[in-house]
């Protein structure tokens, strides 16, 4: 069987014509191709250097299939959406014709021309992946229009988390982010884990203030002098636009921030395990961040905002702290009860997360997709 994948994934060509991709997508895309004869990805291909975060194809039965970039935050750049939409169609007719099947990733820019039409004039097998919060209300416009067209047409759709009112179409699906050596190293880590005289905490993900990284630095910023004094480190992992606002605002004291920029995945696991608490008091469109799931993985508890389908993971005081509302306030409580975790407290909390994150592995992901396409 034949898939075509469209998205919204950045790629970037090295100076070797190497095609990469943002890593945890096209890790997932890898391990569909142990199920699909020939995989094609639509997704958009940009002239820039590629970030550490990027990963190369490992299956020669992958096809890139390249588009314009299009779509971002002002105005015109939405209304560019819309102009790309012949030739997107385009691209994607002629992609399909070679398919049996699709996958469309939403919520993305060109998902509000691509989710209807597929919808009403594509007779092909396939189902859509909202990877954003579904239950975001308020939502902004084009989210809120895919996840109503999602609703109601028949394919079906996984989304995260589980709710009262799910259509019968839309299934629960955890997005996946660990292989199984991953999960197999995790369970070494967390055995030898304690805490230590110096508590270290980190963050992976955009640098910007809806993520809520400026909560976090404005928290340590008032951390009384007696809990600041048990704070080691403190891992900002990702970049964005305010970047240069955040390193200002970190050196109000002497607290030990350490900016890294983008990393590599494997960078990425080893902060964990050198960390004890992943903090991300968010307010921001989420569905359940991958990075969540890494980090419990590695005995690296989660301080994080009780939205979307996170707190449905996430149980306060059993495998991490939940933080609702998400104040800077919170943030710093949370912080402290971290602190004052006795070890024996903090090692059952990571033992906690050992059979949760199972269902966080590729290969357990692999084999729900497999049971979507064959029913």
């Amino acid at each position: 069987m034949k898939l075509t994948i469209i998205s919204h994934t950045e790629h970037y060509k090295l100076p070797d014509g190497t095609i990469v991709g943002w890593g945890p997508t096209l890790t997932e895309i890898n391990y569909l191709a142990e199920i699909f004869d020939e995989i094609y990805h639509i997704a958009m291909l940009h002239d820039c250097e590629a970030p550490k975060s990027s990963l190369p194809y490992t299956s020669d039965r992958i096809t890139f299939v390249p588009l314009k970039p299009s779509g971002g935050h002002g105005v015109l750049e939405k209304l560019k959406v819309l102009f790309s939409a012949p030739s997107v169609i385009r691209t994607v007719n002629k992609t399909l014709a070679k398919s049996d099947c699709f996958q469309l990733r939403a919520p993305t820019g060109i998902g509000v021309f691509l989710i209807p039409y597929l919808t009403l004039f594509s007779k092909k097998k396939g189902w859509f992946k909202y990877a954003g919060n579904w239950k975001q209300d308020p939502a902004p416009l084009g989210y809120a229009a895919q996840r109503y067209m999602l609703k109601k047409q028949k394919r079906v759709v996984t989304i995260n988390g589980s709710w009262d009112d799910q259509q019968v179409h839309c299934l629960s699906f955890e997005n996946p982010c660990l292989i199984d050596t991953d999960i197999i190293e995790g369970v070494n880590v967390v055995s030898k884990k304690e805490k230590t005289e110096l508590i270290n905490f980190c963050y992976v993900g955009r640098l910007e203030k809806q993520k809520g990284v400026e909560r976090i630095i404005n928290a340590f910023n008032q951390l009384p002098e007696n809990l600041l004094a048990k704070v080691g480190k403190i891992h900002l992992v990702g970049n964005g636009s305010d970047v240069d606002y955040f390193k200002k605002l970190s050196l109000k004291k002497n607290i030990d921030f350490v900016f890294h920029g983008f990393l590599s995945t494997k960078d990425v696991f080893n902060i964990y395990k050198a960390s004890h608490f992943f903090l991300m008091p968010t307010t921001a469109s989420e569905g359940f961040p991958k990075v969540i799931a890494e980090a419990m993985n590695f005995g690296c508890l989660p301080m994080v905002s009780s939205i979307s389908s996170i707190s449905q993971y996430v149980k306060d005081g059993h495998n991490g702290f939940l933080l609702d509302p998400v104040t800077e306030e919170n943030v710093i409580s949370v912080i402290q009860k971290g602190i004052n975790l006795t070890n024996e407290d903090y090692k059952t909390m990571m033992s906690n997360n050992a059979e949760l994150v199972k269902k966080f592995t590729y290969h357990y992901y692999v084999n729900r997709i497999k049971k979507i396409i064959t029913n």
